[in-house]
């Protein structure tokens, strides 16, 4: 790349965009050569910058880019700059990226930042990077008409893989009868045995040269099936249903106040109702205390709570938050689902986790904190789905998500028969979604 080269990495979850931005910035190892200008001065933001206080997600990233952008860096690497931005500061950030003058690597599935930031795409997938100079909506129509071509030809393949197979099992039938032929002829003495040998012999060769021609059509046609391989694509079956989908009321506050301090409430009078078949959107800018009014809804010890509340049962609402501390990281995929799914065997849960796109051997049993962020993300939702609640609550869940996995998301809570608290900055989400209304916190 050249100095001021705008690049945007991109490519679905899990096939290491963040890892390889991490090799860049120098702090993850690597194999082979990488080499940066010995005048680089390189400012680096990870995806989630976990503190231990009570910063929300936009402003742990504010004050990690505040950091970075202070060593007046001349190479800006960013991952997923806009997870955890409201409008007011991902506008800010969308024009500090547009104007920035130095080298531009982002991390990003935020189409607005891939439309108006960059100019070069270096997509991910099953282990390669291909490069893209152009607009995104370009890279995004070449890449759809190169899938519809590598649809065709791999059905076009398929058919061919079947008519070889076909045509091998014909092969060895007509060589089995020539073969059976050549022995009945023999025992009813119409031949002489060596004659009878000695036809049999050139049947079974001038067969096997054409079971041979086949096989090697076959060994071919597979090769070039594995070479066109298409890039998996995301689009899990699964859909989270609700034990109870009736209207009642699974959430009611009046009057209400939250906070850390008693003396000094985050929050005051909340007044709020949510229907058991309601969609439920809290929105608000950075630092407004939508997560502290979630885990006062959840019970979480660390915050207090005044006036009229009505909360379901714990083990009546499910839980996916934005840095997915819901599911832990020493577990492995599958037990997480185990220690939920208690009646389930191990065929259910394996098919179950299927649904959600944990599909191999070392992808079911690799640790919670091997994972990608979308991966956290998909086995967060795969938990909640194995024990259905009354109300799910999701905190900035799209933040993480590549387009595909996002778009399924989607589908399933515009379909989900119980109530949705969503805690979003993402307003194409929650209009898709379809909320029934908006709940505007202000500071």
């Amino acid at each position: 790349m050249s100095f001021g080269s705008r690049i945007a990495i991109i490519g679905a979850n899990g096939t290491g965009k963040s890892t390889l931005l991490k090799m860049i910035a120098g702090v993850a190892p690597y194999e082979g050569f990488l080499a940066l200008p010995t005048n680089a001065i390189c400012g680096y933001v990870p995806q989630v910058v976990l503190e231990t206080d009570a910063l929300s997600g936009g402003e742990r990233f504010n004050a990690a880019l505040s950091t970075a952008l202070s060593r007046n860096p001349n190479m800006l690497l960013l991952d997923e700059p806009t997870n955890h931005l409201d409008a007011r500061n991902r506008k800010s950030l969308l024009r500090m990226l547009q104007n920035y003058a130095g080298t531009l690597i982002v991390v990003s599935h935020d189409l607005e930042v891939l439309r108006t930031c960059f100019q070069t795409f270096w997509a991910i997938d099953q282990g390669s990077i291909e490069i893209f100079s152009g607009v995104y909506d370009e890279y995004a129509r070449q890449s759809y008409a190169k899938k519809i071509a590598l649809e065709r030809e791999l059905l076009l393949l398929a058919q061919e893989r079947h008519d070889l197979h076909e045509k091998r099992m014909r092969e060895q039938e007509r060589t089995a009868k020539s073969r059976a032929k050549g022995k009945s002829n023999v025992l009813n003495k119409k031949w002489m045995k060596s004659i009878g040998d000695l036809k049999g012999m050139k049947a079974e060769k001038a067969q096997g040269k054409k079971l041979s021609s086949i096989d090697h059509k076959k060994g071919d046609l597979l090769g070039r099936l594995s070479e066109l391989r298409l890039p998996e694509s995301i689009k899990p079956k699964f859909v989270i249903a609700s034990r109870e989908s009736r209207e009642q009321v699974v959430l009611q506050i009046a009057h209400g106040a939250v906070g850390y301090d008693f003396h000094e409430p985050v929050l005051r009078d909340i007044n709020l109702s949510v229907l058991g078949n309601q969609k439920v959107a809290i929105t608000g800018n950075n630092g407004s205390g939508k997560t502290t009014l979630v885990k006062a809804v959840l019970g979480f010890d660390e915050v207090y709570r005044t006036g009229e509340w009505f909360v379901s049962k714990n083990e009546e609402i499910g839980y996916l938050d934005q840095h997915y501390e819901s599911i832990d990281p020493e577990q492995s995929v599958f037990n997480v689902i185990a220690s939920v799914a208690l009646h389930w065997n191990t065929v259910e849960i394996r098919s179950y986790l299927n649904d959600f796109l944990f599909r191999k051997n070392e992808e079911v049993f690799m640790l919670v904190k091997d994972l990608s962020g979308g991966e956290k993300a998909r086995l967060s939702l795969a938990k909640v789905g194995a024990k259905p609640p009354k109300l799910l609550i999701l905190d900035e869940v799209t933040n993480n998500l590549d387009l595909v996995t996002r778009e399924h998301v989607i589908q399933v809570l515009q379909a989900y028969p119980g109530a949705l608290l969503l805690i979003s900055h993402d307003e194409d989400f929650l209009l898709r979604v379809g909320v029934d209304f908006v709940y505007s916190l202000s500071i």
